[in-house]
């Protein structure tokens, strides 16, 4: 892992249901780098993949900058939603010209989903104890 100086990397921040995912860029090879692993070991899935990478392609830079994650919470899905989060948000701060293309393609929208919370009296957020009139 190759470290410039601190003043040439670009920072954002993306989160999704519990993840949160700190992503710095640099111009560079076009290295992608999870928690210290390849994006292909971290992410196995395509679809997760994909996710991480759309926004680079959506914006060209693929192959021409290098990205740096550090992922925590949540679960895979949540992670990779961060990460694509995250990622806009950097590239976005690396050239403001591309945030047209970023907001059409959805990239800077923060996922407002989570998890609804149990009820009491009940056996999760929605599912009820059975009920019996005698």
């Amino acid at each position: 892992m190759a470290n410039p100086s601190k003043d040439k990397w670009t920072w954002g921040t993306g989160r999704r249901k519990t993840a949160v995912a700190r992503v710095r860029i640099t111009p560079g090879s076009g290295v992608i780098e999870v928690n210290d692993k390849p994006l292909d070991v971290y992410f196995t899935e395509y679809k997760h993949q994909a996710d991480v990478l759309a926004p680079l392609r959506a914006t060209g830079a693929y192959g021409k900058i290098d990205v740096f994650v550090n992922a925590t919470g949540g679960g895979i899905s949540g992670q990779s939603g961060a990460v694509m989060m995250g990622l806009a948000r950097a590239l976005k701060e690396l050239d403001a010209g591309l945030e047209p293309i970023l907001r059409d393609g959805k990239f800077l929208t923060r996922d407002s989903r989570m998890k609804e919370r149990k009820k009491y009296g009940q056996k999760g957020a929605r599912r009820r104890f059975q009920f019996s009139k005698r």
